[in-house]
């Protein structure tokens, strides 16, 4: 008797101790892959082709195929998906330096057309991969499928992943395509998960009017009230540090008040079931305008690389992990009767995927090039091209919105659930694979990189002439020779004429001058060190 509750107990005790070598040789086995995923990408860095996206998910399929040999088919993987862990410690960093490193100045000159892109584009992809998907399965046997389940699914398949046309494209050189592509891949993903939270809460069962009326506010209030929480923690953390300027004793306080306040915000989102991803975006956009310009030099490097750095594991992280779970045998157990259908399923996805991304990149770009006055303002063909390529290739939101839906802790046992998980699986790594590899030579051939000359190009010239170039008293031009070019130097009224005064952008700076700065602080409104570093990277 003793013995068998000695016996008992010892095993008992043991299970703890089992469990938790389980979890650190998962945790030592990701950091070096990691590491691996580090190096690789280095050393593939000249090659263009592949990034580090590509590099992670090729990585995991490998490690997945020699896990899953040396557990003789039983696992693919160690540690076990759960999206909640994804919202929590992986999305926020990543859509939060998103918005630290934006470049404000186009984002904003081009809002209105990101927003048409992101909020209404991505309406319209989610209306036709919900109907198309829900019209062609009847033709296939996917299971049982409800309507919350194919409006689920345009949700998760209008979460684009532009990482890899980024990538490619030139940000000096096509400063508003790659805004335009960066700001529609931000609040796209938002508006994805936006949507899909939405239809959580809303009674499919019975849709009228009224139902549709209630979700139309209900997106609307998500998005207005996560912008206003986002820009109300950042202006705090600017105030804060401002006025007690921690750097005078510490620059790890700032650094640290810095990263809690921009997590902080995304968590109050959360917790009051707004949308932390727009959240934290815009809490981002705040912080580099105003925080950043309070701190001291030290806080300046080090919480720019330290967000960076941190968005960086965290999609390389999440790359490894799909690419390690795409070998997971036991989804590919309960397909592997009809594999077929998951074939069927996953073309049809890949189809419809494409089509809802031309139903509004075109003629959105029509409508916004009818709101432009300037030509170079206007989006043209090529351009739109690779705008509609850019949101063709899926990742990580989609996946995570995936198991969400159609999993309990990452596994499923139902047919039509397993389809779907499989299937998003394979649209993810077909689409990054196989688009991501297209990219490069896709965007070489619509997008051909002008000859530079060694001098300032006309543009250059144009752009900061109003700066470089004084004013004239006799309102007369002149000629002037500035780093071997010849430069027009324009007389005062001429200038005043040409130069418009009245926009959107002066009157913000306007205020912004006048009472934001002196209150939260921002770049002039700080005591200047001599040979402080330079602060043009974020403007």
């Amino acid at each position: 008797m003793v013995l068998n509750i000695g016996g008992t107990s010892m095993r008992l005790l043991m299970r703890p101790l089992e469990d938790n070598q389980v979890s650190v040789f998962a945790i030592t086995l990701f950091v070096a892959l990691l590491c691996a995923c580090i190096v690789i990408g280095h050393l593939l860095e000249k090659n263009r082709w592949i990034n580090e996206s590509i590099t992670a998910l090729a990585i995991g399929l490998i490690t997945g195929t020699i896990l899953l040999f040396t557990t003789e088919g039983r696992s693919s993987h160690v540690l076990v998906f759960n999206e909640e862990f994804f919202f929590i410690y992986l999305l926020p960093p990543i859509i939060f330096n998103a918005g630290f490193q934006v470049k404000k100045k186009q984002f904003f000159r081009n809002f209105m057309t990101i927003t048409l892109f992101g909020v209404a584009g991505t309406l319209i992809s989610f209306g036709v991969i919900s109907f198309g998907s829900a019209q062609l399965f009847k033709h296939l046997n996917v299971g049982l499928l409800e309507l919350s389940d194919y409006l689920a699914l345009g949700a998760i398949f209008s979460a684009t992943d532009s990482v890899c046309t980024l990538q490619v494209l030139n940000q000096d050189e096509t400063p508003i395509l790659y805004s335009l592509v960066f700001g529609e891949g931000v609040v796209n993903d938002a508006t994805s998960v936006v949507i899909f939270n939405a239809l959580q809460k809303v009674d499919l069962s019975h849709i009228t009017s009224d139902v549709a009326l209630r979700f139309t506010v209900s997106l609307s209030y998500l998005f207005l009230t996560s912008t206003l929480l986002g820009v109300a923690v950042g202006l705090l953390s600017a105030y804060i540090i401002k006025k007690l300027y921690f750097g005078r004793h510490s620059t790890d306080r700032e650094v640290a008040l810095m990263i809690l306040m921009a997590y902080l915000s995304y968590m109050i989102a959360e917790l009051f079931s707004l949308s932390g991803i727009m959240t934290v975006f815009f809490c981002g956009i705040v912080m580099s305008h105003y925080t950043w310009h309070n701190v001291t030099d030290n806080s300046k490097v080090t919480t720019k690389h330290a967000f960076a750095t941190l968005s960086f594991i965290s999609e390389i992280f999440i790359f490894l992990y799909v690419g390690m779970d795409a070998l997971d045998i036991e989804k590919w157990k309960v397909v592997g009767k009809s594999p077929g259908t998951s074939v069927g399923v996953s073309a049809i996805l890949l189809i419809l995927v494409m089509v809802g991304r031309a139903a509004f990149v075109f003629p959105l770009s029509l409508i916004s090039n009818l709101t432009q006055k300037l030509a170079s303002n206007k989006i043209g063909l090529k351009h739109q091209v690779t705008i509609w390529w850019s949101g063709l290739m899926r990742g990580a939101v989609s996946m995570a919105l995936a198991y969400n839906q159609f999993t309990r802790s990452g596994h499923t046992q139902l047919m039509g659930n397993a389809i779907m998980i499989t299937s998003t699986i394979s649209v993810v790594l077909f689409s990054t694979m196989v688009f991501g590899l297209i990219t490069k030579p896709l965007i070489s051939f619509m997008l051909p990189l002008q000859n530079h000359s060694t001098g300032p190009s006309e543009s250059e010239l144009s752009s900061t002439k109003p700066f470089m170039v004084p004013l004239l008293p006799n309102g007369q031009d002149e000629q002037i020779e500035m780093n071997g070019c010849e430069v027009t130097r324009v007389g005062s009224l001429r200038m005043l004429l040409m130069t418009p005064s009245h926009t959107v952008h002066y009157y913000w700076r306007k205020f912004d001058d006048a009472y934001m700065r002196p209150v939260f602080g921002g770049r002039g409104f700080v005591p200047h060190v001599p040979g402080s570093l330079t602060e043009s990277l974020l403007q």
